[in-house]
């Protein structure tokens, strides 16, 4: 039957992967179909119910496209049966869709020639055709060799781009020694991709297996996997960036903005970059990455997400792990589930869970040398972590990031920690309801979707290490702290989607080294602190949709070392005369809104 581009009201996508958060992704459906907040579903059941209801009463023809489905069991919680509403299903399993007159099955081919060869010469050359100075015959035997796998030749077209014809003999010659691809030929492929990844150095490869770390499909804070380069890999945090758009530009991860802003190299950007990975290009990286026995290997990691560790970790239990780092993928855990496991290399612990209590590992004790840790609760509820004691023995420890998690009680840990230079809370309860929190050593601070956040703990500002503070969709915030100005060491301030804040303190003048300032969507400011024209070492000025935000203050003609502001139109005029009169060299970049939701998502 041929539907027409207008036949469906609303057409919305999501991806469930193989080890999906079934409740997760029906409120997902819920907020998407319904467009208001979803109730508090009890379970997958009650969720299913509630939006089964609530499809009968709506009047718009909705398609909802299911994508990379893995289980029949999971499909059919997933399924639902209402006036004007459709599902698409994709899988790489036919099995996995029932078979019944309502299904109407489609055999997705491999690309033909010409669509093939267009791809791969888009992802190779940025055009649809061989260019005339390539060896035409050279690329076709690559691009053959692809057997028509569209991610083989997007990731394999760009891991050639602008590479020598030496590059391109030896990944042909490679290819050429390799099984045959199917759709479903995993071993191929994986043999077919691993040449994409010899375009990358010794440091790009390393930070290529990094990837493994995370959850498939997920989208994670790009900051997250920039840390591990900063404190594990020894990169400059802006050559960690850079790898991070290298890895993006070969297809190897893909990028995805939280406000839908290009992706540039700036102060702060990667708070607002996520990325996601391919279930293949994951399992690449697990494959490469577990060539050596399990105690020796680099990496240690959980494939997926499992009920307890993986019971050959226990059958080794009496050996010590070399693994630089680990990472962990379970669902709820207590004390007694854990192994007695040996870490005295580890540097880094990523830990993904489902749950609502969780006990961390009895063994984060033996990880003498531990720099790193995130804690991510991926369930639909914050989680209560136990055990937080075995924390007061990691002396080494540098950079915590923790998600969705009831804070106050981790929190006091953290805060006596004075060898900690860099926390991030993501998502989490609690943070106001500490009496106090200071940190002297503490270099960077980022609070994100923290919901509860309304009044400041105390000495929040006695922070004379702090070089970035970073305050962004905390929606309760309605003031910041009088001495904010005592951060003497700032270089970067991001107050960004506060869309309850009313005024800057007049404190701010006293940020001296302030070279970056983001007060983007922060829509009840009124007005800007004459002490603003103080900040004499500010180069960028990120102010964009502050609707609320009507006139400039005089003093911002003698900010001298500006470089670049990022405006609305309506400023942008103040800013433009400003330019004319007092700082010639000022670039003022006027946006327009991006009238978009985004950033409220969890």
């Amino acid at each position: 039957m041929y539907i027409s581009s207008g036949y469906f009201g609303n057409v919305h996508f999501i991806t469930v992967t193989q080890l999906p958060n079934l409740q997760g992704i029906i409120e997902t459906m819920w907020e998407k179909i319904v467009g208001r907040k979803k109730p508090e579903f009890q379970n997958v059941e009650d969720a299913r119910i509630q939006l089964k209801q609530q499809l009968f009463t709506q009047s718009k023809r909705t398609l909802m496209i299911l994508d990379d489905v893995w289980s029949r069991a999971h499909l059919e919680e997933l399924l639902f049966e209402a006036p004007g509403y459709k599902t698409v299903v994709t899988t790489r399993d036919s099995s996995t869709i029932p078979q019944n007159t309502c299904t109407r099955p489609y055999q997705l081919p491999l690309l033909g020639h010409e669509d093939a060869l267009s791809l791969f010469c888009f992802s190779a050359f940025g055009q649809t055709s061989i260019p005339s100075a390539a060896d035409a015959n050279l690329v076709m035997q690559v691009q053959a060799e692809c057997k028509g796998l569209p991610l083989a030749l997007k990731v394999i077209g760009s891991s050639l781009n602008g590479e020598p014809h030496g590059t391109w003999l030896n990944a042909k010659n490679k290819l050429c020694q390799g099984q045959s691809i199917s759709s479903y030929h995993k071993e191929g492929l994986f043999r077919c991709l691993e040449t994409s990844i010899d375009s990358l150095d010794d440091v790009g490869r390393e930070c290529f297996l990094d990837l493994a770390l995370f959850p498939e499909n997920q989208k994670v804070c790009a900051d997250a996997l920039l840390n591990i380069w900063v404190y594990i890999r020894k990169l400059k945090w802006q050559d960690a960036f850079i790898m991070l758009l290298e890895l993006a530009s070969k297809n190897l991860l893909n990028l995805i903005s939280s406000s839908g802003r290009q992706a540039t190299i700036s102060y702060g950007n990667a708070s607002e970059l996520y990325f996601s990975q391919h279930d293949v290009m994951r399992d690449l990286a697990i494959y490469l990455g577990s060539q050596d026995s399990i105690v020796h290997r680099k990496r240690l990691f959980m494939p997926k997400k499992e009920l307890s560790l993986p019971g050959e970790w226990q059958m080794l239990n009496d050996r010590s792990f070399n693994a630089q780092v680990v990472s962990i993928h379970t669902g709820s855990m207590a004390e007694n589930q854990w192994y007695e496991m040996d870490f005295p290399e580890t540097e880094v612990l990523v830990i993904h869970f489902s749950a609502s209590e969780y006990f961390l590992p009895p063994f984060l004790k033996t990880m003498k040398k531990l720099k790193s840790v995130m804690l991510c609760n991926l369930s639909s509820k914050r989680t209560t972590l136990k055990g937080l004691d075995v924390l007061s023995s990691l002396t080494q420890l540098r950079n915590v990031r923790l998600e969705k998690l009831d804070a106050p009680s981790i929190l006091e840990q953290i805060k006596v920690m004075q060898k900690l230079d860099k926390l991030s809370v993501s998502l989490c309860e609690g943070f106001g309801n500490i009496s106090t929190f200071s940190n002297s050593n503490l270099q960077e601070f980022n609070l994100d979707h923290c919901s509860d956040l309304e009044e400041w703990p105390l000495d929040i500002c006695h922070m004379p290490s702090a070089q970035i503070w970073s305050i962004t969709n905390c929606h309760l915030v309605g003031k910041l702290p009088y001495d904010l100005g005592n951060l003497s060491s700032l270089r970067m301030l991001r107050l960004s989607q506060l869309p309850g804040l009313k005024e800057l303190p007049a404190s701010i003048g006293k940020l001296e080294q302030l070279e970056f300032l983001d007060i983007s969507l922060c829509e009840g400011l009124k007005e800007l602190p004459e002490e603003i024209g103080q900040l004499q070492n500010l180069k960028e000025f990120d102010m964009r949709e502050c609707s609320r935000l009507r006139r400039l203050p005089r003093s911002v003609c003698g900010l001298s070392s500006l470089k670049h502001v990022i405006c609305d139109e309506k400023i942008g005029h103040q800013w433009l005369r400003v330019k004319a009169s007092s700082i010639p060299n000022l670039r003022v970049e006027i946006v327009e809104p991006q009238f978009t939701l985004d950033w409220l998502d969890d």
